[in-house]
């Protein structure tokens, strides 16, 4: 049976609003990816094949999580994440809807974001929704297609968009889910006939304990 591990970076730099200046993990980020690192070598998990997506926090990740122990890392850039900033910036511009200074205040900034993006409502994207899509479908069929289990370390928005085809997801569940995935937790796809099923959604068991639970962020 197919298993991916999909993991999402550690904590970035939180006070960014663009792309380069989020892309680096924080202090804590380091801290994070490495406690998941210890969590899986203690429970033996069974990894024979190693992905991550060619972003800085990505690769910084699987590097603090010791994720070359199991196979070498393969940095494809399908599994980067979308390019939130430069659409939230474009949507600002263009639509008069700034981007949040809270957690709270993307709740509802979220799915208005997504909805334009995928109805074209927003000008000059560097990616379209449509092929935001398309190339996580592509990068996930590859990877389901492989022998032995899979850790693929990824984006929030990548993850989302995986639960998203793997369960049918509309847009504004699509962006809730978004919004619910927490730094380096662990989501889990296993193969049911000819399709992949989740079998688990944005656990954190390497921060399940009073004193990690201050590291259990979402941005």
């Amino acid at each position: 049976m197919s298993q991916i591990t999909l993991v999402r970076h550690g904590q970035a730099q939180t006070r960014a609003r663009d792309e380069h200046g989020y892309d680096s993990l924080s202090p804590l980020g380091h801290q994070q990816a490495a406690w998941l690192g210890e969590h899986l070598a203690d429970t033996r998990e069974p990894i024979t094949r190693v992905y991550c997506g060619t972003l800085i926090r990505h690769v910084e990740t699987a590097t603090a999580m010791q994720a070359g122990r199991y196979a070498e890392v393969v940095q494809d850039a399908r599994l980067n994440e979308m390019q939130f900033f430069t659409l939230a910036h474009l949507f600002s511009d263009q639509h008069g809807v700034a981007l949040p200074q809270s957690r709270e205040g993307f709740v509802a900034y979220m799915p208005q974001l997504l909805a334009a993006w995928e109805a074209g409502r927003i000008d000059g994207p560097p990616e379209s929704f449509a092929d935001f899509q398309q190339r996580v479908s592509a990068a996930m069929e590859e990877i389901a297609a492989g022998r032995g289990p899979a850790l693929v370390v990824t984006s929030g928005g990548l993850i989302g968009m995986v639960l998203r085809q793997t369960m049918g997801l509309g847009t504004a569940a699509f962006a809730r889910a978004c919004i619910a995935i927490m730094n380096t937790s662990v989501h889990r796809l296993h193969r049911l006939g000819d399709d992949m099923a989740l079998t688990q959604f944005n656990a954190v068991p390497h921060l399940d304990r009073p004193d990690r639970q201050y590291a259990q962020t979402h941005l």
